[in-house]
């Protein structure tokens, strides 16, 4: 009864702190976020690249279609659909709800938040503090800047720090070094494996294929030209046969007027041989025929004409006698 009468006398003590307010005047606090967000930077960073190397297999895929057969572009699909799974559950365990980030967020936090309460516990201790609330976690329509004890938590903890800076310093350093997961995942590694040794079989399948489709294509340019470089033979052959048969045809036939002759000196009852006309000579005589008609035409031309210049005249002298 005493005890409550002193604390009805003197009223109920009631304080308020802003955490977030705290948190940005520490420097352990600043330190540990600027270290979190680096990490965090440089796994999305990571599955960036991952992701864009997939999108790369896709088009890389898509523009070889043409060569693959349907066995190998499905087994590479199916590869890069595995690696994206495996991506997308690298993506969660970094940064679900019960990822990476939020683990080491809450180890790395923990120490700070464990300082500020043992701050607060004290000074409710010491100043006979009732109530003190948490102003980000509370919602205060009003609240009189004299009840704010963030500044006294604030030196409390500074104090604290500085006593045992050494000591945090390197259990945080150590904190941060930790890897969360160190074991090997012995059956990741199976997989990588065995997609590097699918990716070297198909690109020795393709270029398998490409150098077989590069030896037909040769057979085939050789095949034309050995065929083309015949049909030029045989039409030669056939010129040249030609040409040999109207040599033998056009050489004058020279032996055989000797010998006509030479047989009528012997004999005059044998009757004469006769020449053999050669195509020179026959193509000379019809020439030669051709000719005379066309002078022939143009004779007869000239004197029709001639005739028909002086009927014109004898008609019109006549009219100028009249």
């Amino acid at each position: 009864m005493i005890s409550f009468s002193v604390n009805a006398q003197r009223g109920v003590r009631i304080g308020y702190i802003d955490t977030e307010f705290i948190l940005e005047n520490i420097p352990e606090y600043q330190e540990a976020t600027a270290q979190l967000n680096e990490k965090a930077n440089k796994w999305k960073n990571e599955i960036d690249a991952k992701l864009s190397a997939i999108e790369q297999k896709r088009k890389d895929l898509s523009n070889e279609k043409a060569l693959l057969t349907k066995e190998l572009i499905d087994e590479r699909e199916e590869d890069i659909a595995f690696e994206e799974k495996e991506i997308l559950d690298y993506q969660q365990k970094r940064f679900g709800p019960n990822g990476d980030l939020f683990i080491q967020k809450k180890q790395l936090m923990q120490p700070i938040q464990d300082q500020i309460f043992a701050a607060v516990q004290d000074m409710a201790a010491t100043k006979q503090y009732d109530i003190i609330l948490d102003k980000s976690e509370t919602v205060m329509l009003y609240s009189a800047k004299q009840y704010d004890l963030s500044d006294i938590v604030i030196r409390s903890i500074t104090r604290t720090a500085k006593r045992t800076q050494a000591e945090s310093k390197a259990e945080r350093r150590a904190a941060e070094a930790e890897e969360l997961v160190p074991e090997v995942n012995y059956e990741l590694e199976a997989r990588e494996k065995a997609l590097e040794e699918k990716k070297a079989e198909r690109e020795s399948a393709i270029e398998k294929a490409r150098q077989e489709k590069l030896d037909a294509r040769a057979a085939k340019v050789k095949e034309a030209e050995e065929r083309r470089q015949k049909i030029l033979e045989e039409r030669e052959k056939a010129r040249q046969e030609k040409l040999d048969a109207r040599k033998t045809t056009d050489e004058p036939e020279v032996k055989a007027e000797e010998t006509s002759k030479s047989v009528e000196t012997k004999t005059e009852e044998e009757p004469k041989v006769e020449e053999t006309k050669t195509q020179a000579q026959l193509i000379e005589e019809n020439r030669q025929k051709k000719l005379a008609e066309r002078e022939a035409r143009k004779k007869e031309l000239e004197e029709r004409k001639k005739k028909i210049l002086e009927e014109r005249q004898k008609a019109k002298d006549s009219i100028n006698n009249k």
